[in-house]
């Protein structure tokens, strides 16, 4: 076969594109830190990018669901610690008022107390977390309790705010005010609750210095106080589990974070090694191109 000048230039500029192309590839490497600029490069790292890409994603997403979860269950724990405390001090100025040592003063100042609690009870029956009422159930947009203490809302134990944590698992983050005021019973619009009628009942045998009925309030107020506690454990267990579940994630999103950077992170002693052999790659041919084009006619003509 008849080799022509032009047959020997274009294949010494396919050469010259081809060692270029070689050179720029582990430029980029260099530049970008990254093994691959296109799923061409490298089909079996970009699937496996892809897919890490995909879990790192998700872990982020489920972190972000349990911290925002623990902040609605760190709001609804004090809150409900307060309740507590705030029954606790009831039952105490309610056995105070039943001994007959208290004078007519001791008493009002005691019912004075009395009402304030009870006040107080029902403005964290009405407590919210970023603008959402925390114990009304699914009607995030609506108070619990109005200023008599009857619910607002109808609200039933089944309302559950669920919250994804992980993959298929799920936990509810808040407390129904029916499960809290109501002793667990589901409660209906216009209806008083449980724990703010007991509360109104004591103020009203203060009242009337019913030292007999205030008495037999002690029982209905520790039966209150039981199903506080009760609401608590349960709300702590979930907490419990929440933080777990958001250890976990961090140690999963460094590992996932670690095999993604292993997968598509470039060796950087390896990359400047092939950028220094293709440069010298690239340098020959153009020395050695130069020698193959540089002969004319003109240099036998003599």
């Amino acid at each position: 076969m008849r080799i022509t000048n032009n047959m020997l230039i274009n294949n010494m500029m396919l050469s010259l594109s081809n060692n270029l192309s070689r050179t720029q590839k582990y430029q980029y490497q260099l530049a970008s830190g990254k093994k691959i600029r296109l799923p061409s490069d490298d089909p079996i790292v970009a699937s496996k990018s892809l897919k890490l890409r995909t879990d790192v994603s998700e872990i982020q997403q489920f972190k972000r669901n349990t911290d925002d979860a623990i902040s609605w269950m760190d709001i609804t724990e004090s809150t409900m610690r307060q309740m507590t405390e705030i029954v606790h001090r009831m039952r105490e100025i309610t056995n105070q008022a039943a001994n007959g040592t208290n004078t007519a003063e001791d008493l009002e100042k005691i019912k004075a107390e009395a009402e304030q609690l009870r006040n107080q009870l029902i403005d964290l029956g009405n407590a919210t977390y970023a603008g959402r009422y925390i114990f009304s159930g699914f009607k995030t947009d609506k108070p619990l309790l109005d200023a008599s203490g009857n619910f607002n809302i109808d609200i039933s134990n089944s309302e559950q705010i669920k919250f994804e944590i992980g993959i298929g698992d799920d936990i509810n983050v808040n407390v129904t005010g029916s499960d809290l005021f109501n002793g667990g019973t589901d409660a209906a619009s216009g209806e008083k609750s449980k724990l703010v009628d007991v509360f109104d009942r004591v103020i009203v045998a203060m009242g009337s210095d019913d030292k007999s009925q205030l008495g037999s309030l002690l029982a209905d107020i520790d039966e209150q106080i039981d199903n506080l506690l009760r609401v608590e454990s349960g709300l702590g267990a979930r907490m419990n589990r929440v933080e777990l579940t958001a250890n976990r994630l961090d140690d999963d999103l460094v590992s996932f974070t670690n095999l993604m950077s292993k997968n598509e992170d470039v060796d950087m002693a390896e990359a400047i090694m092939n950028l220094q052999n293709e440069a010298n790659v690239y340098m020959a041919s153009l020395a050695t191109s130069a020698k193959v084009i540089q002969p004319s006619l003109v240099d036998f003509l003599k």
